[in-house]
C-alpha cells in the first residue's frame, strides 16, 4: 500500500513537472558552470522531492540536492523537539534550513542566518507579490529583518451558505467580526424541530466541545493559559471567565454543530465522504474551515449538484475588536532560510528564490494540498469568491499554549488534560465556570511548580 501511494505521489509530481516545463522559457539559463551539492533540510527525502525537489532539479540540473531528514532528530532526555532539530542542524550542517517559528526566531536572533533582503534586492526578486501579512509575520519574528521565506501557508476563514441566510432573513457575516457577533448571527437559525429539518448556525474548526470552542475564542483574543517563562498559570482572569461563559452559553443554546460518532463503514464512496460534511449538505449555515473545504465543495457540486451547497462565500475568521487586523489561525510551518556559514549561499538562494517564485506558485496552485501559495495572484477562483479572507489578516503567534515547549512534555500534557476535564465538567453541569477556573488555576500551578510531579 505504501509503495502504491509513493508511485501515485511520484506520478502526480511528474504531471506537475510536465506542466512547469511546458511554461518555461528555454532561453532563460542560469550561470551555473560546475556541479554543486546543496544540503537541504526537510521532513523526508520522498516528501522533499514530491514538494520541491523534482521541479527544482529539472531547472537546475547542475545542483545536486542532498536531503537532511528531520525525522532523524530524536529528543534526548530533557530535550524537546526544537532542541533536537537545532542539534541536528549543528551536526549535519544543512545549508537550506526548514524552520518553524520558534527555531527561526532563535537562529535569526543569534545571527546565524543569511540576509535574504539583500539577496532579493541584488537579484531584483519580486517580494511585492507575496502576501504582505506573511512577510510581516516573518519579519516580526526576526526584529524586522528578512532571513526566511515560506512558499505556502495555511489559514482558516468562515464559510457561509448564502441561501440559508436569505431563507431565514439573517444578514450575511462580514470580515473582522468578533466572536460575539458571529455567535449572535449563528443563534438566529432554527435548530428546533425534527433532527433532519433543523439548521445549525455554526460549525467550528474544533470538534471537541467546550474545550475546543474556548481555545478558538481565547486564541483570537490573544489569551494564554500559562506563562511558561515564569511558570505561572494565568487562567484566573476576567478575560478567561468571559470567554468560557460565552462558549458555554453558545453550546448550551444548541445552535453550534457538534460532531457525533461516525461509522467509516457507512462511507461507501468518496461522494459519501464529501456529503457527511454538514456545511456541504446544507445542515450548517456557517463553518470555520481551511482552504481544503473549497475543493471539497467543488467536488461535491460535481458529484451531485442538487445535494451540495450552491451559493456560498467566505469572510475572515473572528478577531479581537481591539486588534482587528491579526489572527492566530494562519500558520507558516515551513520558513526556509540559509545557514549564514554556508559556502553555497548562491545555490541555496537559487533554491529559495525558485520555490517562492511566481512560476512555482503558478504550478503548485493547480494542485493545492490544503494550503495556499504565498503569491496573492494565485489565490482566486473562477466564481469570484472572497478568498482574500484567507490572507487579509496578518498572522501572529499562537498564545493559548505559548512557549509550551519550554516545559517538560509530561507537565504540558497533564495541564492539557486538566483543562479539558474541568471544562467537560462545566459542559455536563457538574460544576460552575468559577469552580472550573479555580481548579485549573490551582492544580495547574501545582503541576508547573512541581515539574509535572503530582
Amino acid at each position: 500500500m505504501r509503495d502504491r501511494f509513493r508511485k501515485i505521489k511520484i506520478g502526480f509530481a511528474l504531471v506537475l513537472l510536465a506542466v512547469l516545463l511546458a511554461g518555461c522559457n528555454p532561453g532563460a539559463k542560469e550561470d551555473v558552470q560546475t556541479r554543486t551539492t546543496l544540503k537541504v533540510m526537510y521532513y523526508s527525502e520522498d516528501g522533499f522531492y514530491y514538494q520541491y525537489g523534482m521541479l527544482f532539479s529539472a531547472l537546475y540540473p547542475d545542483i545536486d540536492l542532498k536531503v537532511v531528514s528531520t525525522n532523524n532528530a530524536k529528543p534526548k532526555e530533557g530535550q524537546n523537539i526544537n532542541d533536537a532539530i537545532l542539534e541536528l542542524i549543528k551536526e549535519q550542517k544543512p545549508e537550506v534550513l526548514m524552520l518553524n517559528a520558534n527555531q527561526y526566531k532563535k537562529l535569526s536572533n543569534e545571527g546565524r542566518l543569511a540576509d535574504l533582503e539583500a539577496l532579493a534586492a541584488k537579484d531584483k526578486f519580486d517580494l511585492e507579490g507575496i502576501v504582505p501579512g506573511i512577510l510581516e509575520y516573518i519579519r516580526n519574528l526576526s526584529d524586522g529583518k528578512l532571513y526566511g521565506l515560506s512558499p505556502s501557508f495555511y489559514s482558516n476563514a468562515v464559510y457561509y451558505n448564502k441561501d440559508l441566510f436569505t431563507k431565514y432573513g439573517v444578514p450575511f457575516p462580514e470580515d473582522r467580526m468578533s466572536w460575539e457577533q458571529l455567535l449572535q448571527l449563528a443563534s438566529r437559525f432554527p435548530t428546533d424541530g425534527e433532527e433532519d429539518r433543523g439548521v445549525y448556525g455554526l460549525k467550528t474548526d474544533y470538534d471537541s466541545g467546550l474545550d475546543g470552542l474556548v481555545r478558538s475564542i481565547g486564541g483570537a483574543m490573544g489569551l494564554s493559559y500559562f506563562n511558561a517563562s515564569s511558570l505561572q498559570m494565568t487562567v484566573d482572569s476576567d478575560s478567561w471567565r468571559n470567554v468560557i461563559e460565552l462558549a458555554n452559553q453558545a453550546l448550551r443554546a444548541g445552535y453550534i454543530y457538534e460532531r457525533g460518532e461516525r461509522n467509516g463503514a457507512d462511507l461507501a464512496s468518496y461522494e459519501d465522504y464529501l456529503f457527511q460534511d454538514p456545511f456541504i449538505n446544507g445542515k450548517v449555515a456557517m463553518s470555520v474551515g481551511g482552504s481544503g473545504l473549497v475543493n471539497q465543495i467543488k467536488g461535491a457540486q460535481d458529484a451531485n449538484k442538487e445535494r451540495a451547497v450552491r451559493n456560498w462565500d467566505v469572510v475572515t475568521v473572528p478577531v479581537d475588536p481591539k486588534k482587528p487586523n491579526v489572527t492566530n489561525t494562519t500558520s507558516v510551518d515551513q520558513i526556509l532560510a540559509i545557514d549564514g556559514q554556508s559556502p553555497n549561499v548562491s545555490a541555496a538562494w537559487k533554491f529559495i528564490r525558485y520555490v517562492n517564485s511566481d512560476e512555482y506558485a503558478r504550478v503548485k496552485s493547480k494542485a493545492t494540498m490544503g494550503g495556499y501559495p504565498v503569491r496573492t495572484k494565485y489565490i482566486a477562483d473562477d466564481e469570484g469568491h472572497n478568498l482574500q479572507a484567507f490572507y487579509a489578516l496578518t498572522p501572529v503567534e499562537e498564545t493559548v499554549y505559548k512557549d509550551y515547549d519550554k516545559m517538560p512534555n509530561e507537565t504540558f500534557g497533564k495541564i492539557m488534560w486538566l483543562i479539558s476535564d474541568e471544562l467537560a465538567h462545566v459542559s455536563e453541569d457538574k460544576q460552575t465556570v468559577e469552580e472550573a477556573i479555580n481548579r485549573i488555576q490551582q492544580e495547574g500551578q501545582q503541576l508547573l511548580s512541581s515539574g509535572g510531579q503530582q
